[in-house]
């Protein structure tokens, strides 16, 4: 077998602390931080004179992580418009699983001035879901199972 599991998502940003704040409000717990810097790191992301900052981290049960990055050196740049649509190329978001989706949208909302992208919706039998957008025009997907 080729993949154990999935490691991380990297998630360039410029307000590390309005970020890492808002996955912490989530539910997400703060697994470290550090800064990189040196050769090993130029030639991992192919660029060069990189100095950067890493807060990591990781759901309640320890099985996935977000890598949250802010680059001194080179700048960060933006490829897309904060506000791109659902459907433009790319990673378009990353789904979270919560017990109740209508109290973690209110908390988002209320603390950290996240928006829904549409509304909360029901799939079937099988979950209430949504599209939120948080700090620097991140989407997180959350979904509540039913029964």
């Amino acid at each position: 077998m080729a993949i154990k599991r999935m490691d991380n998502v990297l998630i360039v940003v410029e307000d590390m602390a309005a970020v890492k704040d808002f996955f912490i409000e989530l539910g997400m717990e703060f697994d470290g931080e550090t800064t990189v810097e040196g050769p090993w790191v130029d030639q991992t992301v192919g660029l060069e004179g990189v100095r950067a900052d890493i807060t990591m981290l990781r759901t309640p049960d320890g099985g996935c992580r977000v890598e949250l990055s802010r680059f001194h050196n080179p700048p960060a740049v933006r490829a897309e418009p904060e506000d791109a649509p659902s459907n433009a190329l790319g990673i378009r978001r990353i789904m979270f699983a919560v017990d109740d989706i209508d109290e973690v949208v209110e908390r988002l909302v209320s603390r950290h001035e996240a928006k829904l992208v549409g509304e909360i919706v029901r799939y079937g039998d099988s979950y209430r879901l949504c599209f939120l957008r948080g700090p620097e025009g991140i989407v997180v997907g959350i979904a509540e199972e039913l029964g």
